[in-house]
């Protein structure tokens, strides 16, 4: 975070523990994700401290983040120890980041799809019922770009276009329990990419399925919307299972 004082001093650079603090988190959310720790194993704060070359105040730090989130807990007389899967928070964007980088990706992949399988269609149902004629138009605009970035192969703005054009029929939903999932489809759609999950020039099936979604809400046809955007779920998690067997990578739920 940025500082300045009343005085006019320019920006003070963050200290040094947040950026161990951030680089311990990561690599220890992983390790638990991938199941380097088992389920009710003892993590050792000196241990840590010696393997991660850091202060015990940033270890603590970690812990007191990892015990938030539900990966742990300590005991009395026991300590630090790890807890099962079933008890993380697995709707904060950390976890599905960490998930995506372990061997459980597939597993992640599959129940993040089939979330945003039983959410969006709706969401793009109600939007074609109290999107404004703005919101409509700004989701036709997106879905044309992200076509022609699709078609020249351009990766990274494709991305870009995806995440927003997700992010504003969420909006556009009216309802704001389905906008807060809008970080969690940021991460997948973000973890796709990364992991190479994407093919690198998208399916012309999924841009006409972008822009059939848009097109219907700017119509207010709700239902020609929600059916569109289920079409689009599917073919990506088909995609992804595609590439997925491609990579002949094992496969590990949790």
């Amino acid at each position: 975070m940025e500082s300045h004082s009343s005085g006019g001093v320019g920006t003070q650079p963050a200290p040094p523990e947040v950026g161990l603090h951030a680089r311990v988190l990561e690599h220890l959310g992983t390790a638990i994700c991938g199941g380097e720790f088992a389920p009710g194993a003892v993590l050792n704060i000196d241990d840590l401290v010696d393997r991660y070359e850091v202060s015990r105040s940033v270890v603590r730090e970690v812990l007191r983040v990892l015990a938030s989130i539900g990966f742990i807990e300590t005991r009395r007389r026991v300590g630090v120890t790890i807890r099962p899967a079933h008890d993380w928070n697995v709707f904060d964007p950390q976890v599905i980041r960490w998930r995506l980088a372990s061997a459980s990706r597939l597993a992640q992949l599959r129940s993040i799809t089939e979330l945003r399988t039983a959410i969006e269609p709706h969401a793009a149902l109600l939007a074609a019922d109290r999107a404004g004629h703005d919101e409509a138009s700004d989701l036709v605009g997106l879905a044309a770009k992200m076509w022609a970035a699709g078609k020249a192969g351009d990766e990274e703005r494709f991305l870009r276009l995806d995440i927003e054009f997700h992010r504003r029929v969420l909006l556009a939903s009216g309802n704001e329990m389905f906008v807060r999932l809008q970080d969690l489809v940021a991460e997948v759609l973000t973890g796709r990419h990364k992991h190479h999950l994407m093919p690198h020039h998208p399916h012309e099936e999924a841009l006409r399925l972008h822009a059939e979604v848009a097109q219907a809400i700017q119509r207010h046809e709700g239902e020609r919307a929600r059916l569109a955007m289920v079409q689009l779920m599917e073919q990506a998690f088909e995609e992804m299972r595609s590439l997925w067997e491609q990579t002949a990578e094992p496969v590990r739920l949790i």
